[in-house]
């Protein structure tokens, strides 16, 4: 199981962050392994990702949502595989937004495959998700003004 959590500060207050990561529509604006979207809804979305050079599908299912601080999304990609990832959304110093962004991977085929998930993928998912951040907190700050 491979866990990454990552935080960022926003120029903008929390109900303008969820505004734009929970528009699926805009996720290739910001999510660095995003190549796709399928069928999608409020609660599901189909998702095309690409790592280490392999495109890869996941079916996303939100199983909890507190707007505009809290959002819980469960995965099911190939072979299997889960996934969860967590966005918390927290207002800091008057109209600033903490980013508490958690993303937890677990490869089919228990211990052993977790061992080759890490052999094959190593930090990838960690510099991902620090790009991802950059990459939304650039976005948003860009458009807020």
């Amino acid at each position: 199981m491979a866990k990454v959590t990552q935080s960022i500060e926003i120029a903008a207050p929390p109900e303008r962050v969820w505004e734009v990561i929970m528009d699926p529509e805009r996720l290739g604006e910001w999510v660095t392994i995003h190549r796709g979207l399928g069928e999608h809804d409020a609660d599901h979305m189909e998702q095309t990702l690409h790592l280490r050079g392999v495109n890869f599908h996941v079916h996303w299912t939100l199983v909890e949502r507190k707007p505009p601080n809290l959002a819980i999304w469960e995965g099911r990609g190939p072979a299997r595989s889960r996934a969860h990832i967590a966005y918390r959304l927290t207002e800091v110093d008057g109209g600033r937004t903490r980013f508490d962004y958690e993303n937890e991977f677990k490869a089919p085929l228990g211990p052993l495959g977790a061992v080759a998930s890490r052999a094959l993928v190593g930090n990838v998912p960690e510099r991902e998700s620090e790009a991802t951040l950059r990459r939304l907190k650039t976005l948003i700050e860009g458009t807020s003004a």
